[in-house]
């Protein structure tokens, strides 16, 4: 199926990554424990949850929703967006068009 988008993949991961870097517990689909997280400094978490970004774009593509630390990241593939929520509701919307 894959994600369909019509923007820069760059600013895509970029938003994605400000957004799972906002959700607690992010750092668990690492299989990374708190202390292991706190012990990397602001740019390594940064990149850590880069990656995540990258694996959990294209994760998207074969399963339309992604539990992440407390929340869950959802593509709406007719509307071509991601919606990255907390558990309490959505706190972010990133278009891909």
């Amino acid at each position: 199926m894959g994600v369909k988008f019509a923007r820069e993949y760059e600013e895509i991961v970029e938003e994605l990554t400000d957004a799972l870097l906002a959700l607690p517990g992010s750092y668990d689909y690492l299989e990374m424990t708190l202390q292991d997280w706190e012990e990397l400094d602001a740019d390594e978490q940064r990149e850590c949850i880069r990656t995540l970004a990258d694996d959990v774009f294209y994760g998207l593509g074969t399963e339309p929703e992604l539990a992440i630390g407390s929340g869950s990241v959802h593509y709406e593939a007719l509307t071509h967006r991601i919606q990255v929520s907390d558990g309490a509701g959505v706190n972010r919307i990133i278009l891909l068009i």
